[in-house]
């Protein structure tokens, strides 16, 4: 197994060396903890639990006592000490394999364990070495891939001057992409974005895979490029404070926490029409294809080309059929279901493109109620933009794929763009591709979510189904779709729940 190494050379750098480790804890991942009495394992262990807590004053008795300690956190956590433990049969009435299985395991004195621990557990040893400790971590390799990007991060913080920063799990989103919010004393919080390097996967059609071919964002370049784009228009995007491009870890502004809804989770209409209002404006700008990452190094924004739009329609052949109906697509189905769409995007020829930000959703925007005009929304997800559809954005938005937009907010939502956009503007020409984008674009979740289900293991995705298909239901009803319309509905595609 691999090995690392790392100095720890105070109480502090034990707790950082904590928050390090939970950053890069999953499900099912067992940590031994061994040492010698006052080695720091109890230090470490506590600023493990509270990371993951996102509680610094959390209180974490040792179980010494207890023998296990429970906490509910981000990750489920068991804490065993297994100090006075007299037998490895003990574990069976501790419940170590149900511990193990529903959520993550913190062990000390494992090897009071014997034979008992899992095979695949990772270790954490502590020894003395001058005045501070040597941290030793092995474990298998998925494990020890995580830890080594988590050290590597700490690295890049203390390389921008924020090595003593408290790390703190914000969120991840559907691709492989995580944030955190990192706080130093007497500074402004910032986000730490980790984005790794897109793993493209297999080939998927004409020797290339899904992700080039759908001109998903392969590394952090391209939200640098289109941070300088969107700021140089005066729209409130992140600074970048510290970057490092070839590991993908960039440390950027804290835009606040204003959400679009409201504490109930609804949709707050004048939050919605406001980002209409922006999305107006930068309507109107002519946008270049090329983006300045650094002095010499250049961001192409690629095209929303017809290519893109039907990989990603195709999702629901490749992945919503199949738990739908519990069968593959079969060829007569993706035949008529292919020759249906090319019809229907026939007739985008000759529409409105623009910057396309792609990913328009409540979680993507920041309400800012002290600032005034556009400043209000800072945005903060766009690495995926593409030139395209100016009406694919406004379908994004007034039909979020995660909150339940009425009927009425749609509407609102899209006559505040309409109004915010100039005299002699095509309303028409704009209603038609608004269809169209908006039904390409839930026909394309509606596959997505179920495949971060059953390839991704991210079941929560499956919640927003019904609500995508009422999307679906009101786009097709437009008459530029009817075509897809009567696939769809000849396929059942929109009743029903997958199994």
């Amino acid at each position: 197994m691999q090995v690392i190494e790392r100095r720890v050379a105070d109480e502090r750098a034990t707790i950082r060396l904590g928050e390090d480790i939970a950053a890069a804890l999953r499900p099912g991942d067992v940590i031994a903890l061994q040492g010698d009495l006052g080695a720091g394992k109890t230090t470490l262990a506590r600023g493990l639990v509270r990371a993951l807590a996102n509680d610094p004053e959390l209180d974490v008795p040792s179980p010494t006592f207890t023998l296990v300690q429970s906490y509910e956190t981000r990750i489920p956590l068991q804490h065993f000490d297994l100090y006075r433990l007299s037998s490895p049969d003990e574990l069976d009435e501790l419940g170590l394999d149900e511990a193990a299985a529903s959520g993550a395991v913190l062990i000390e004195w494992p090897q009071k364990a014997g034979d008992r621990l899992p095979a695949d557990a990772a270790t954490l040893r502590l020894d003395e070495e001058g005045a501070g400790r040597i941290a030793r971590i092995e474990g298998p390799s998925a494990f020890m891939s995580r830890m080594e990007r988590s050290l590597a991060i700490r690295n890049f913080l203390e390389g921008s001057g924020w090595g003593e920063a408290v790390r703190a799990h914000l969120t991840g989103d559907a691709s492989a992409r995580s944030y955190e919010i990192v706080s130093l004393e007497g500074q402004p919080r910032r986000i730490l974005m980790n984005s790794p390097r897109l793993v493209l996967g297999p080939p998927v059609r004409d020797g290339k895979p899904y992700a080039e071919i759908a001109h998903t964002a392969q590394s952090v370049h391209a939200f640098v490029g289109v941070a300088k784009l969107l700021g140089d228009a005066g729209i409130s995007v992140p600074e970048i404070f510290a970057r490092d491009l070839e590991q993908g870890f960039l440390l950027i502004e804290h835009l606040g926490s204003g959400s679009f809804l409201s504490p109930a989770g609804e949709p707050i209409r004048e939050r919605y029409e406001a980002a209409g209002q922006l999305l107006a404006f930068m309507h109107e700008r002519r946008w270049p294809d090329r983006a300045e990452v650094e002095p010499g190094l250049v961001h192409v924004v690629p095209p929303f080309d017809r290519d893109a739009m039907l990989i990603e329609v195709e999702l629901v052949l490749d992945w919503y059929i199949p738990a739908f109906k519990g069968r593959p697509a079969q060829a007569s189905e993706r035949d008529a279901f292919v020759a249906a769409w090319n019809q229907v995007l026939d007739r985008l020829a000759g529409t409105e493109t623009t910057l396309m930000l792609r990913d328009v959703q409540s979680p993507n925007f920041i309400w800012r109620p002290e600032r005034q005009g556009l400043g209000r929304l800072g945005v903060i997800d766009f690495q995926d933009a593409l030139i395209g559809p100016s009406a694919y954005d406004v379908a994004s938005l007034a039909l979020d794929p995660r909150v339940t937009i009425s009927p009425e907010i749609e509407r609102a939502t899209v006559e505040a763009y309409i109004a915010a956009r100039p005299p002699g503007f095509d309303r028409s020409a704009f209603d038609e591709a608004y269809a169209i984008m908006g039904a390409q674009r839930h026909s394309k979740i509606l596959g997505l979510f179920v495949r971060l289900d059953r390839r991704d293991g991210k079941p929560a995705y499956l919640r927003h189904l019904p609500r995508i298909r009422n999307y679906l239901r009101r786009t097709l009803a437009h008459p530029a779709l009817r075509e897809v319309r009567d696939v769809y509905f000849k396929a059942g595609l929109l009743d029903g729940t997958p199994e």
